[in-house]
């Protein structure tokens, strides 16, 4: 099986347990064909899906055709992320009944948020990160003094950090699991008019004193997650934990409906529901408009899944791109913002940076290991 192969394959699986006519499919594969399954891992373990994945099979009791070793293996890593989301979850409603008692509310995102509303059969079908949630921008400074004075600290150790757009350092506190990161934004600045929290207020669930995005918006920031934030519009990829999130988001909402609601953001949100489509097996749940963008972006995409030498190339000039934009903004934020200013100062007069770059260039050996 080649790379488009093996990610349709593990893409279909996903859906299995909802889609008949793909469990079908599957299991004629399974009886049929010679799986790679060293690459069915490789592939299914770098987006991030293993456990999605061992999950929907074993539900749909597809489990025996696979091999012995390879089932404990999906057993064994799918059994430590259950723990680990069950901390997450515990971690996330301490800190959940620690705002609200001090009249703060926080709106949970993303992965913690799908666990804790139940989005998943299992809940180690989902790898989760960072616990994020978000607030007004009256309660956002009040929220991070709240943390800080219940043991969170920040997790990086610098003595000066780059000035962040849409949230606050990264957070941790002794014996708890996850990060935490506290968003003022959701989106980086050229969307953030957009898709923002007096957008996502308005609609906002509530389960059991915990409040979640709609259903719509959840479904909007698992693709925004991947196309703006990750850049995954410039890569023309997939990403399947997000494409995922968003099969199971489109059982309970109009994926259609949702995206129109958007200008600016309208064609990354109907793009990415556009190859969700083409990779889950043209399913009816993702509807997406189909116009002269949507179809470019699948031929694209269609373009990096079988010519895995373009898809390199395209990645490394992507990188490239990104860094540079990436580099000329903060000189340009330096020039009118003092925050970015004296980071900029510091960043470049920092003897350690300054090191770690001549290395890179190789104008300096690296220290050896003591």
């Amino acid at each position: 099986m080649n790379y488009k192969e093996i990610l349709f394959f593990i893409a279909k699986c996903l859906t299995i347990s909802l889609e008949e006519k793909n469990k079908k499919e599957i299991e004629h594969l399974l009886k049929t064909t010679e799986i790679d399954w060293d690459n069915l891992v490789k592939v299914s373990t770098a987006h991030y899906v293993f456990p999605a994945l061992y999950c929907n099979l074993k539900h749909a009791n597809f489990l025996h055709y696979l091999p012995e070793e390879l089932v404990n293996y999906m057993i064994h890593i799918t059994d430590l992320n259950r723990e680990r989301n069950q901390q997450i979850i515990t971690q996330a409603k301490e800190i959940n009944e620690l705002l609200l008692s001090n009249n703060i509310t926080p709106i949970f995102l993303k992965g913690t948020g799908n666990l804790l509303e139940g989005l998943y059969a299992d809940i180690a079908e989902r790898m989760v990160g960072d616990i994020d949630f978000i607030f007004s921008k009256k309660d956002y400074p009040r929220a991070i003094e709240i943390l800080t004075s219940n043991s969170y600290s920040k997790v990086s150790k610098d003595s000066y950090e780059f000035p962040q757009f849409k949230h606050y350092s990264r957070l941790q506190k002794e014996n708890r699991i996850a990060a935490v990161e506290i968003h003022k934004e959701l989106l980086i600045e050229k969307y953030a008019d957009e898709f923002n929290y007096e957008f996502v207020v308005k609609d906002a669930q509530k389960i059991n004193d915990i409040h979640f995005l709609s259903f719509e918006n959840q479904l909007c920031l698992s693709i925004i997650s991947n196309q703006i934030n990750d850049h995954g519009m410039q890569y023309k990829k997939i990403a399947l934990r997000n494409a995922y999130d968003v099969f199971l988001l489109s059982q309970k909402t109009d994926t259609k409906k949702a995206v129109k609601r958007f200008e600016k953001l309208f064609n990354p949100l109907n793009n990415f529901l556009s190859i969700c489509y083409i990779a889950f097996g043209e399913i009816e749940s993702i509807g997406f408009e189909q116009n002269d963008e949507s179809k470019k972006q699948i031929q694209a995409f269609e373009r990096s899944i079988t010519d895995l030498k373009f898809a390199n190339n395209h990645s490394k000039k992507t990188n490239l791109i990104i860094f540079s934009k990436s580099r000329l903004n903060i000189i340009y934020k330096s020039i009118f913002n003092k925050d970015h200013r004296t980071w900029l100062f510091k960043r470049t007069t920092d003897k350690n940076w300054q090191r770690e770059k001549l290395v890179q260039l190789g104008l300096k050996k690296t220290k050896p290991n003591p």
